[in-house]
């Protein structure tokens, strides 16, 4: 296959093709709303009449630095303002009827998510694989999974999402491969083969004895004996995911390389996956090691060098004091973005508690990143909600209210989707997605979530939230026309969430529906910056379960308040810095009373939240 051309922004001279022709053969050289008429009731306003809202109140907040239907030419800090949406490709939309989700399909989905407000696309792992993994145990970095389609289909992808104002990023698995790979296949066949030294080997299965076993409920060790190689090698994950041996200079530039590859089909950036385990050192627990530091600080300086208003979102499931060394320093950087992992559970955690102290204690420990960086914010994924980064009485307390069923959970996790774990609540819906618009970060939404889906929990794995998207009433959920059997996961068909129930063309038809309400809070929060850019300062208000805090860029100041409480709640904030000022509802543009020297007073629905801009009497 020869390397296709692409627009990849490249600010360096164009490779050779001679240099980097197909490396798929040996030898492997290189490379309201507010609801009307209940939409005071859902962000907690309660005393006044919420206006109508109109197309002319959704687009005149505030200036926007976006450019609507194309992708900027230059705008280095895109994703700092950016939503991002999350979806499996074999999950979204089946183009050719074979029960399995492709490129052809996805592209026909591009007005929905334009529709939506989504600005870049993120793409799970897409490379050709065993799919054993969900697909992060590739066996090809340089093809597409074939029932996906082709190369070229991902380059039309990204071609026909640009020309509708969004960018796409991928999955870049980079701590591991399958053992199906043929790096790994020749690794193990002779000591003295050259790829031998792309993987870790070991004689004993003692060696870094510290490291953790990260999939507790199916490996016992993080070595697996090979008979053919007469030797263990080291995993992390699962045993048919050998990792890489960074410590090879080849494996370091092999890696640029494949970003080189698809930065030049035009891809805008990669989620680096498990990036804290890329090296292992004796006596060490073998994660956040300088010298991963040392080869993303490389990475990130091929790319800036090569290309242009590029992304680099590193996962590192890590406390919040660990993982802002990714962004590396401004002398250094390494990733633009990081997301916070220890934020999700418990947001879940305060709501269950009608407390704000779980999320307000995890947030002052945060540190301050970096200029330019910005934390990658979600409320559910293609993974399990992840329980490491909680004490273990904080685990305990999560399975205890979100798992009462044993399938629930899988390995320091719960495997369900939103709706699901708030008991469809729309109230609670609302409000976390209230929080997550408004939070320090760029917010990730998770395919299916913006509609309200369901999970399977009798799938293996983590596939019960990875079912095929809910399009309409039709046949397989508007998913595929193929048989049902023939579908790679069978869709949700249950009275509450399956797609008979719960599907996009239902809710795009009901403007009451929680599509239409995101959509509307979406658009808000595209028009003012401060949400991406702005500071974040928490107010200390006397009732616990008000979480009331400040965004501020500029001269634009945003106050969000949210009642974690199922029950209406009273809440006194100390305002008087904005004596004067009136606090404007943003969707509603509802004025509230002026802000004096006596503290200012709010009573807050359940489960209600505000969004106000605190406009000044001249302006």
């Amino acid at each position: 296959m020869a390397r296709p051309a692409g627009a990849g922004h490249r600010r360096g001279p164009a490779l050779r093709g001679a240099r980097r022709a197909d490396r798929r053969l040996l030898p492997l050289a290189g490379p309201g709303q507010l609801r009307a008429p209940r939409s005071q009731r859902a962000t907690g306003a309660r005393a006044l009449p919420a206006p109508a809202v109109t197309a002319e109140q959704l687009t005149s907040a505030a200036p926007s630095t976006q450019i609507a239907g194309a992708v900027p030419a230059s705008d280095p800090e895109w994703y700092r303002r950016a939503v991002f949406y999350e979806l499996l490709v074999r999950a979204f939309q089946d183009g050719n009827d074979d029960g399995i989700g492709d490129f052809p399909g996805l592209i026909s989905r591009l007005d929905y998510l334009q529709w939506l407000g989504v600005d870049c696309i993120w793409l799970l792992p897409f490379n050709r694989s065993p799919m054993r993994d969900g697909g992060y145990d590739i066996s090809d970095y340089y093809s597409v999974q074939p029932e996906y389609g082709t190369v070229d289909d991902v380059r039309r992808l990204v071609e026909e999402a640009h020309a509708r104002g969004m960018r796409v990023i991928m999955d870049l698995v980079v701590n591991h491969t399958s053992d199906q790979h043929e790096w790994f296949q020749q690794a193990r066949s002779a000591p003295d083969n050259k790829y031998r030294d792309w993987y870790m080997w070991s004689d004993t299965p003692t060696k870094y004895a510290r490291a953790r076993i990260i999939f507790i409920d199916t490996e016992t060790s993080n070595w697996t004996w090979d008979d053919r190689a007469g030797a263990y090698f080291w995993h992390r994950f699962f045993s048919h995911q050998p990792d890489l041996n960074y410590d090879n200079p080849a494996v370091r530039e092999e890696i640029k390389n494949i970003c080189r590859f698809w930065l030049d089909l035009g891809m805008d950036g990669f989620r680096l996956d498990a990036v804290p385990y890329l090296y292992a050192r004796e006596e060490t627990n073998c994660e956040n090691l300088p010298e991963t530091h040392a080869f993303l600080a490389e990475l990130r300086a091929t790319v800036d060098s090569e290309y242009e208003n590029k992304v680099l979102l590193a996962e590192a499931n890590q406390w919040p004091e660990d993982v802002v060394d990714y962004y590396g320093t401004p002398e250094r950087p390494e990733c633009h973005m990081c997301f916070h992992f220890p934020l999700m559970p418990r947001m879940f955690m305060g709501l269950r508690r009608e407390q704000r102290y779980p999320v307000t204690e995890i947030l002052e420990r945060t540190p301050s990143v970096p200029p330019g960086g910005q934390w990658g914010i979600f409320l559910r994924n293609h993974d399990e909600l992840t329980l490491e980064m909680v004490t273990d009485e904080e685990r305990d307390y999560m399975y205890t209210e979100y798992a009462k069923d044993p399938r629930m959970k899988l390995n320091l996790g719960i495997r369900r989707r939103l709706a699901p774990l708030l008991n469809n609540g729309r109230r609670q819906m609302e409000l976390f997605y209230g929080m997550l618009l408004s939070l320090p970060g760029s917010p990730i939404l998770y395919y299916g979530d913006e509609i309200g889906m369901g999970d399977n929990v009798y799938l293996g794995d983590r596939d019960g939230v990875r079912t095929p998207m809910q399009w309409s009433e039709d046949r397989n959920g508007g998913f595929s026309r193929a048989d049902f059997a023939m579908l790679y996961l069978p869709p949700l068909m249950d009275p509450v969430y399956g797609y008979a129930a719960c599907n996009v063309s239902q809710q795009r038809r009901n403007e009451s529906s929680l599509l239409h309400w995101l959509r509307r809070f979406v658009a808000v929060r595209k028009r003012w910056p401060v949400f991406g850019e702005g500071s974040f300062e928490a107010l200390d208000a006397a009732n616990p379960s008000v979480f009331a805090f400040l965004r501020t860029l500029g001269d634009h100041v945003v106050l969000c308040v949210n009642n974690l409480s199922r029950f209406a709640q009273p809440v006194e904030l100390d305002l008087r810095r904005y004596a004067g000022v009136t606090p404007v509802e943003m969707l509603g543009h509802v004025h509230f009373p002026r802000i004096g020297e006596l503290p200012y007073l709010l009573t807050m629905g359940p489960h209600g939240f505000y969004w106000f801009t605190l406009e000044s009497v001249d302006r």
